[in-house]
């Protein structure tokens, strides 16, 4: 839950001056959390996800943070050909890739000295990876990812991901890329998105978080015997590991815990979006915002900002809407949400003190931290209470993954 008070009022006067819409970055507040980040990862090293930040220069600011932050998971094949260019020397595709173009500008890094470890969870990706491999005379390393989701009361507990959910089935793959001389086996994935991914304290929801922290604790149960006994099984079969990854921002301190896990995978923790307000635990603070203009005001108490449609991916529902957060007490209409072109924002006749005039800034924070920097060139970077410039983000690099 956020414990710091709200910085935006001195944003306006940080960023005056400034054409809105914008995005804004804390680096005080990204250091707090990034300190939370190794305090529940206990002692274990932190890979940080891409997907979650999408800025080179954020991604070299946190990895230099702490010498425990050690690797990229990125989300596009041609994401971690790029971050390797841009000297990124360890880089885990974090999905799979059918993308044979994308394999061969991959294969001019698995001869250098860079790590870029494909992921993979079935046959069809080891043979493409291998004939791309062997065209380009290359040697591909592979992590395994395995399904860590939980079938609990005749429920699907967790996402549709990997089809890797056996011993055997896990022994099969690792032996086809031993007997591969374009292939070879770097590491295990087991991402528990249902602990990582589902809040639990989310308020007015009493029951449900009752119901979801019952399941995550069934479910954990299941995912460390089940991660456990593929690790023990592997290594009883010769493959030796660089690592084992687990974990996500919602889960750091339980997959930090289970023995066989020999790194941890933290993204959103760092900017600490909307929906990572209502996990039990966690202590982070509100590192990245946005704003839009109001632009005008069709009512008493209403003003209508431009853009703001910055809906998150996921389950379609009202949490995936931006939020905003300053001045207090602005509502989204239901009727209208957060639009492409406009928003409107509601506030209470009376109590809220708030009188906005065309031209004033409305802040807002997104409810997923990865696509905030879809939708903006730049941050404007904030430290010690002073804007010290801006920070591109993919998109202002020109990177579009997908």
């Amino acid at each position: 839950m956020i414990k710091s008070p709200h910085p935006y009022g001195q944003y306006a006067e940080q960023c005056a001056g400034l054409q809105a819409p914008l995005a804004c970055l804390n680096l005080d507040l990204l250091e707090q959390n990034a300190q939370e980040v190794l305090r529940r990862a206990g002692g274990k090293p932190v890979r940080i996800a891409t997907k979650s930040i999408r800025s080179l220069e954020v991604l070299r600011y946190v990895s230099r943070l702490s010498p425990r932050f050690q690797g990229l998971m990125c989300y596009s094949p041609w994401e971690a050909a790029a971050l390797a260019q841009a000297g990124f020397d360890d880089v885990l595709l974090g999905y799979p890739t059918m993308d044979a173009a994308a394999l061969s500008e991959l294969a001019k890094y698995s001869v250098r000295a860079h790590h870029v470890t494909l992921m993979a969870d079935g046959l069809e990706q080891l043979q493409l990876a291998e004939t791309i491999g062997r065209q380009e005379g290359a040697c591909f390393a592979i992590c395994l990812d395995v399904d860590m989701s939980s079938s609990l009361y005749g429920i699907h507990f967790g996402v549709r991901r990997s089809p890797l959910r056996t011993v055997e089935e896990t022994l099969r793959l690792a032996e086809y890329i031993r007997r591969s001389p374009s292939l070879r086996l770097r590491g295990v994935m087991g991402y528990e998105a249902q602990m990582a991914g589902v809040a639990d304290r989310v308020p007015g929801a009493t029951m449900m978080n009752t119901i979801v922290r019952h399941l995550k604790r069934r479910s954990g149960k299941d995912i460390q015997e089940r991660r456990s006994r593929i690790v023990q099984a592997l290594s009883a079969e010769g493959h030796e590991l660089a690592f084992v990854n687990g974990g996500g921002t919602g889960s750091l301190g339980f997959t930090a815990a289970d023995a066989s896990v020999t790194e941890v995978t933290a993204g959103s923790a760092f900017f600490n979006p909307a929906l990572f307000d209502h996990y039990a635990g966690l202590r982070l603070y509100p590192a990245a915002s946005f704003a839009l203009p109001v632009v005008r005001i069709p009512k008493q108490g209403i003003y209508t900002c431009f853009g703001g449609g910055y809906v998150a991916s996921g389950k379609a529902g009202k949490d995936k809407y931006p939020r905003p957060i300053w001045p207090e007490c602005g509502i989204l209409l239901p009727n209208e949400g957060a639009g492409e072109v406009q928003t409107p924002v509601q506030y209470p006749e009376a109590g809220s003190g708030v009188s906005l005039q065309t031209g004033d800034w409305i802040w807002f924070r997104h409810a997923k931290a990865g696509e905030l920097c879809e939708r903006f060139r730049e941050l404007h970077v904030v430290k010690g209470g002073v804007r010290i410039g801006t920070w591109s983000t993919y998109r202002g690099e020109g990177w579009c993954f997908g």
